[in-house]
């Protein structure tokens, strides 16, 4: 049954790696377009690499995108706007203003001369803005007047504003009726014969506007099917340049009867499974740990296709550049939740997956992988929030400086160097930082910690740790010793001194069960295992263990962390107890499982270095004479006992590890338990 069990749960794993495997490359065939793909690749100013280069059909030679934007830009500028009369209105206050003044018809003559005016001002138009502060006529010199369906294009300057054909009336009215212009103005209102009759025709203009814009040529010419393009060796100058990039777009948006669907089809699903399968190699024969843990696996396939799912989507847009998605954060996050070289791996799969659709795709892709490996090895360590700003800081030098490089090459001018692209840069070193949190949802959704979570778990006034201090102070400073210890060890020897740390401190949280049965917690002369026998004492001692871990799963401790729990004894015996035991029962067989412990064994450089630590501290402290003779010859057996007991068989030391972790013990017990000068009475 057991067998069966076994066999399984390996196939449930087998078929779990290949559910996973499969379904990142269908959701990544998807995320990635399947045009057909140029199959050269080429630099400007660079020598042209490959064959002699035939037209294998007809095609436009494109303009620039900038070239376009500028014409589009000019012919804004040149558009002369629209603007519709309203005849009607202007004839009413004609009207009403020649009724209003016929009561000066006897005392003014030219009384008839101010109506005229009025009739004139509406005929050029009014506006309600002056031509300086309308952001439609701004800067235009002639605007296109539709006046009874018939288009007449005057200039701006004859236009009227309220404000202007107000002061041209009052004026008028002021010399035509000279001394009387006071009782005229108490009679009739002029402002109240001025409205606009001129209106900006927002529909027109767009549609005028449009048309225009959608009148500028993308192209420059025609290349003809079989006519040379470059030939191999050629520079390709900025004019040859320009001509292989329309090569190159037309031949991926072409779609002809030539052009087989189900072949690209084929050899996209080739590409994709390709990149996917020496992510999984890799895993497989260089980070088994990560390979055979469904968690960690899902993780990197997810971080990779949600990479190329963004980027793809903002590849897609026109009015934002695709360097403002944040690359730098898969290997970041990666680096943080397992090592570098994973992390950068996985950067160099998921680059040359977006580098299938990015523009540009050598520059893309060499500019990721530069920058994202910059950004692995900046970030050695996050425990302060400053180092994640530093890191997107080098993020932001490394794109610069290799954008300029590759500028310089290509352009060979400074002043054709396209500077507005390092703004793009900024935003991706900005969205870096959303990689802070990212790891605390990661770490929520994975069940992973981080550094940062490994020294929040560290702090003494964790509630665990703070039970321990109280109810098993004695136990509370042995944790805290070791923690020093090893973690000192872990810095020397190479390892994470966060996880070192956070583990001494919760190994014996189990003691908290029942503390004043260890001697670290019992006062002078009490002792209760003397009024036990042995086996009971052997396993309440042993009870500590089993007891921390249920305890560690109440309290939700982190996994990595339970593990220094449950290995800190490994499986090795109760001594003193089994010792005694068998002292006292000469010539009867004695049940060793009685005195061991539950285990397992160590199985991390980090565990194995607590498990020595605690049996040499513990020891240490009761040495009567902690003389530098006396603590190397305890610190070389208690080694040599678990070395020879097979404890350190699974964790990842070698003989130069424990040489280093002898002699740092050594002189940090030293240093601990130094000789102190006798004060006088």
């Amino acid at each position: 049954m057991k067998k069966l069990l076994t066999r399984i749960a390996r196939y449930y794993h087998f078929f779990f790696i290949a559910f996973v495997f499969l379904a990142s490359i269908v959701l990544l065939y998807w995320s990635i377009p399947g045009e057909s793909r140029f199959k050269y690749e080429f630099q400007k100013n660079a020598p042209w690499r490959h064959e002699t280069l035939v037209a294998p059909f007809n095609f436009a030679i494109l303009k620039t995108d900038e070239e376009i934007k500028t014409e589009k830009d000019s012919l804004q500028k040149e558009f002369v706007p629209y603007l519709v009369m309203d005849t009607i209105t202007g004839q009413n206050f004609v009207n009403e203003l020649s009724i209003e003044l016929s009561v000066f018809k006897d005392s003014i003559p030219k009384i008839n001369v101010l109506t005229q005016y009025l009739s004139d001002i509406y005929k050029d138009g009014i506006y309600a803005q002056s031509i300086e502060t309308s952001t439609e006529l701004a800067g235009r010199d002639a605007v296109n007047l539709i006046r009874n369906k018939i288009v007449t294009r005057i200039p701006t300057e004859r236009l009227y504003s309220l404000k202007s054909a107000y002061k041209s009336m009052n004026d008028s009215a002021r010399v035509i009726f000279g001394d009387k212009f006071n009782d005229f103005t108490s009679s009739i209102n002029l402002i109240s014969f001025i409205q606009t009759n001129v209106s900006y025709d927002q529909e027109r203009n767009d549609q005028e506007l449009e048309k225009l814009l959608a009148s500028v040529s993308v192209s420059l010419g025609m290349v003809q099917a079989g006519e040379r393009v470059i030939f191999k060796g050629d520079i390709i100058t900025p004019d040859r340049f320009l001509v292989l990039e329309s090569l190159k777009k037309s031949y991926e948006t072409k779609r002809g009867q030539d052009i087989d669907r189900y072949l690209i089809i084929l050899g996209k699903a080739i590409l994709i499974a390709a990149c996917m399968l020496i992510m999984a190699f890799y895993l497989a024969y260089f980070r088994p740990e990560i390979f055979n843990q469904k968690r960690r696996l899902s993780f990197i396939f997810l971080l990779i296709i949600l990479m190329v799912f963004v980027s793809r989507f903002i590849n897609d847009q026109d009015f934002i550049n695709l360097y403002v998605v944040p690359i730098a954060i898969l290997p970041i996050l990666l680096r943080i939740f397992f090592d570098s070289r994973t992390a950068i791996f996985a950067l160099l799969v998921t680059s040359i997956l977006i580098g299938y659709f990015a523009p540009n795709n050598y520059e893309y892709i060499f500019l990721n992988l530069v920058t994202g490996i910059i950004a692995v090895f900046s970030l050695d360590k996050l425990h302060k929030r400053s180092h994640l700003v530093l890191t997107a800081l080098w993020v932001f030098v490394s794109y610069t400086v290799i954008f300029l490089s590759l500028s310089m090459v290509q352009e060979g001018n400074i002043e054709t160097i396209q500077w507005r692209e390092l703004q793009w840069f900024g935003v991706n070193a900005l969205l870096v930082l959303l990689a802070y949190p990212l790891i605390y949802i990661f770490e929520k959704l994975f069940g992973f910690v981080s550094d940062v979570t490994l020294m929040e778990l560290a702090d003494t006034n964790q509630p665990l740790l703070r039970k321990l201090s109280q109810d098993a102070p004695g136990t509370f400073q042995h944790s805290l010793q070791v923690a020093n210890l090893a973690e000192e060890v872990i810095i020397r020897i190479g390892g994470n001194p966060f996880l070192v740390r956070a583990g001494a401190l919760y190994h014996d949280i189990g003691k908290t069960n029942q503390p004043a049965y260890f001697i670290e917690n019992q006062a002078a002369g009490m002792n209760p295992h003397q009024q036990l026998d042995h086996k009971s004492s052997a396993k309440i001692i042993i009870d500590h263990v089993t007891y921390g871990e249920k305890l560690a799963h109440k309290h939700k401790l982190p996994e990595m962390l339970i593990e220094f729990i449950t290995s800190h004894h490994g499986t090795t015996q109760a001594k003193y107890f089994y010792t005694m035991h068998k002292n006292e029962n000469p010539g009867k067989e004695v049940d060793i499982k009685e005195f061991t412990y539950p285990g397992p064994p160590p199985k991390s450089k980090e565990t194995a270095v607590v498990m020595l630590t605690d049996g040499i501290e513990a020891a240490a402290r009761a040495l009567k004479e902690k003389t530098y003779d006396n603590l190397k010859a305890l610190i070389e057996n208690m080694v040599a006992q678990k070395l020879e007991s097979g404890q350190m068989e699974n964790a990842d030391l070698t003989l130069r590890d424990i040489k280093v972790y002898k002699e740092t013990i050594l002189e940090k017990l030293m240093n601990i338990y130094h000789i102190r000068i006798e004060y006088p009475e």
